[in-house]
Order: structure tokens, then sequence, then C-alpha cells
């Protein structure tokens, strides 16, 4: 849509004035635990319902919306369904990091590698979640650039760049307090703004004409649904905006948020495909564009607004989600690993999101296609789930990690560079057989190379009457945690540090 100049003084107008309000309404955090933890200023837990929003809008990010509606446009319903479906990893990493923090005690993923896998384990896992943040970072601005002009030209640059900057400007005020508290704010009006959208798009044919497009065969978009499916395995691990989360507070009111965000998640982006299903339903053409973009200029200015803001809210949401992981995994985690704190870990946190920030928004800059954001690193790290979900069941190896972590990565970059070497793997003749085919197999690999070095370890520590110690505490053991627990909140001590929680992390540097 072609701006005049009264429109687009509202609509630049409209940016700046959010980037100062979310800046007003982050906290000037002046603990380190609140600056990588979300603690208030008395050192307490994050709220759980902070989480629960948090998660829900930090992964209803402006990309996924767009791709939402970008599947719903190619394939109707089937494919708003299909790209829904990665929200039902967010209870299954729930449940995998509730069960590593009352089973093994772990206080962060990185911290649990380095303590079962060693060093070099969670290097290369660190080095996989660093792809997925920066890959955050251009693939969000990427989507706000495009409300304010075509990709590469000067306005589309300028926008990104600019909102880029905004939201690192209360990043680096708050870190991850203030991430929390502008994402529940975000989380309400991005609820409000949905509705106001499918007011336009909805009443045009029904609810009932909506559910019912698209074709539920491989070749309608079901090859996607079930490749997105077998990523739920894995894709949840290698999120650090999703895992960091998963440690801010008490570990079954965190896995409560995390089952209802997946489950409004779920909700949520199947509802926006609608936006794309409209464009279906009408036979719009959206080549070359982003089917909320087409759907948006078609309603007129008001409808273009209401979603240019949607973006710019998923977006913000993300992005200061992904600068708050990314100071966190460089300033604390790395240095962590090698069993190091930095004397300044709050200000090498900042100096990291401002690298990141400039670095991170090149490929935007080259107009990179945003959906690659998602299923290429889906599939590159197909490897992490069984790290994730069955240590313990089978006793850990390095060699296991090292297996299945880098076949996972050595297929995914191996689908990127020539995808055509790997169609023997295809399933069906879809859009996505490829990468139905490359995420079955791989998985399968995956897993079993895993678990095969677990199983012959046991076999081999039985044969010589060696005890296991790798199965984590047993159910007495956590069961008297918990009483522990439950006696020390009797006592009027709620607000001391839980037995689940990591506040015993919160004091490193200044």
């Amino acid at each position: 849509m072609t701006m005049d100049m009264t429109t687009g003084i509202f609509f630049w107008g409209f940016m700046i004035v959010y980037g100062i309000v979310m800046f007003a309404i982050a906290p000037k955090t002046v603990t380190v635990g609140g600056f990588f933890r979300g603690e208030d200023r008395k050192g307490r837990d994050a709220n759980p319902w902070l989480v629960m929003a948090s998660v829900f809008i930090a992964w209803i990010f402006a990309k996924s919306v767009t791709n939402a509606a970008n599947m719903g446009a190619n394939f109707g319903i089937v494919g708003g369904v299909g790209y829904a479906v990665y929200w039902l990893c967010i209870p299954l990493t729930g449940w995998a990091l509730y069960r590593l923090r009352v089973k093994f005690r772990a206080t962060s993923l990185v911290s649990f590698l380095t303590e079962h896998y060693g060093v070099a384990a969670a290097f290369c896992f660190s080095a996989a979640i660093l792809v997925r943040l920066f890959n955050e970072i251009w693939s969000n601005t990427s989507v706000v650039g495009a409300y304010y002009g075509n990709s590469g030209t000067a306005p589309f640059i300028i926008a990104a760049i600019l909102f880029t900057l905004l939201t690192l400007a209360y990043c680096c005020r708050s870190g991850m307090r203030g991430s929390l508290i502008t994402d529940m704010v975000q989380a309400i009006l991005f609820a409000a703004l949905l509705i106001a959208v499918l007011c336009f798009v909805v009443p045009t044919h029904g609810v009932g004409e909506f559910m019912s497009t698209g074709v539920w065969t491989l070749e309608g978009g079901v090859d996607f649904i079930i490749g997105a499916g077998l990523q739920c395995l894995s894709y949840g691990f290698h999120d650090a905006v999703l895992t960091d989360r998963g440690f801010l507070c008490e570990a079954k009111k965190m896995l409560k948020a995390f089952i209802v965000a997946g489950l409004l998640g779920f909700v949520a982006i199947v509802l926006f495909s609608f936006i794309g299903v409209y464009a279906y339903l009408e036979g719009m053409s959206i080549s070359g564009s982003d089917a909320p973009v087409v759907v948006a200029e078609s309603f007129g200015i008001l409808a273009f607004f209401c979603m240019a803001v949607i973006m710019i809210m998923t977006a913000g949401s993300t992005l200061d989600s992904t600068f708050t992981a990314l100071s966190k995994l460089t300033a604390r985690d790395l240095p962590g690993i090698l069993g190091k704190n930095l004397d300044h870990v709050r200000r090498a946190g900042i100096l990291f999101m401002i690298a990141f920030a400039i670095v991170g928004n090149l490929p935007m800059i080259m107009g990179a296609d945003i959906i690659l954001a998602t299923t290429i690193s889906g599939t590159m790290i197909m490897g992490l789930g069984p790290i994730f979900l069955m240590h313990g069941v089978v006793k850990p190896t390095k060699v296991g990690f090292f297996l299945a972590f880098w076949i996972g990565m050595i297929l995914g970059i191996w689908d990127v560079v020539d995808a055509a070497s790997l169609s023997f793997m295809n399933i069906g003749a879809g859009k996505y057989a490829n990468f139905l085919g490359v995420n079955l197999w791989g998985a399968i690999i995956c897993w079993l190379a895993y678990i095969i070095p677990g199983v012959v370890g046991m076999m081999q520590d039985k044969a010589r009457g060696i005890e296991p110690t790798w199965k984590g505490l047993s159910r007495e053991e956590i069961r008297a945690n918990e009483e522990k627990e439950r006696e020390l909140e009797a006592a009027g001590t709620g607000d001391a540090p839980s037995l689940h929680s990591c506040n015993g992390q919160a004091n490193y540097g200044s």
C-alpha cells in the first residue's frame, strides 16, 4: 500500500510512540537476578502468569503469524493447522524441563549439558542456540519493515532498523524483567487486535467455510503437518527464548504455564491463519508478498494499520526476548561452561545485545526468506529430542550426544545446500515431501544414534555389576524435596528460593 504523507506520519509516529511506551513500562532493573532471571526487586521468582503470557506472546512472533497466514493462503485451513502444530512443542518442552529440574536438579540447559555430557557438548548446543537467536532478529525485523516498504527499499530497511533500536533500548534498561512485563502488555494488545482483524475477514465467508477449506492429503499440506509434528520432538530445546523461561519460577507452576501458553498459542495461530485462508477463498495472489499484507491492503487503511500494529507487537515481544536470551547465553552461560563469572556481567550482556542487533539485521538487508528461519533450523537440531527426552531412560553417553547432534546438523545443512540429492528420502509428492522425508528418516537415525550407545553402556555396567548413578533422583527423594518445600511455605518462608528454582545463580557479577 502506497502511503501518502498523512498516513506515513501516522505509521512512523506509531512506531516511535510504541517504543517510548515500552521503554516507560519496562522497569529500571537494578539487580543482576532481575536482568537475567526476571526476579522482582525483592529477589522473588517471576510470577507464573507473567511467564505464561511471555511464552505465549514471545512465540506468537511476527514471522510465525506471517508464515501461518501464508500457509493458510497456500493450503487453506490445512496449512494453518500445520503451522500451529509447532506450538504443541511448548507443553512437551515444559514437561521435559520439569523432569530435568526435579529429577536431575537442572538449573539451565547449558549447565545441565556441561555436567552430564561435557564442555564440548555444551559449546555445540550453545552454537546451535546462537544460530536460532540470530535468525530471530532478522526474520522479525523483516516482517515489520514490509509494512513500511518493499523488501530492500529504503523505508523497509529504515523501519526495520528503527524498530530494532527501539526494542534494544528497553532491553538494555531492564533485561529479562522488562521483557516479561512488556510481554504481558503486548499479549493483551495482540488478543484485542487479532479479534479486530478477524472481524474484517470472518464475516465474509463464515467460520464453517473457513474451516472446510483445503484438502487433507499429503499433497494438500498434511506432509507439512507431520513434518512439523516430528520437529516438535526437538524444536523447543534450541529456542532459548522458551527454555530460559522454563527456569524462572517453581517447576510445577512453570509446567502449568507452558501447557496453557502452548494451547492458547495453537488456537491463536489457527485463528490468525484465517487471514491467509481468506486469500485462499478469494483466489488472491500473494506471489512476491505476504498474505497479511495483501489481505489487509484489500480492506483499506484501517485494516492495514491494525495488521501493522499486530506485527510490531508480536515482533517486539520476540525481539526483546531474543535480546535477553542472547545476553544471558553470552554473558553468563558461555563463561559458566568454563567455570568463570564475568566481573561486570550485566554490562557484558548489554554489549552482546548491541553487537547482535547490528549483525543480526544483515540478512534482512540482503532480503532473506523468513520461512527459512523456521524450517532450516528445525531440521538441523532434530538430534536434540532424544538427548533431553531420553536422558536417564538410557545411560547418557557423550558418544550418543555427539552422534545424535551432528547427524541432525549434517542432514539439516545438507538439505539446505543440496536438497535434490536427498530426494530419495522424500515422502509423497507434495510441496513438503522433502521436508517430511528428511525429518522422519533423520529423526529415526538420530534417536537410534543416541539410544544404542546408551543401551550398550547399560549392558556393560550390568555385566560389571556397576550400579546406575545416572537415573537421577528417585520418586522418594523427589517427594521428600517437595515435602520440604511445603514445610518452608507453611512456616511462612514462601518467599525463600524454591528448591526447584535457580535463584542460587542470581549473584553473578554486577
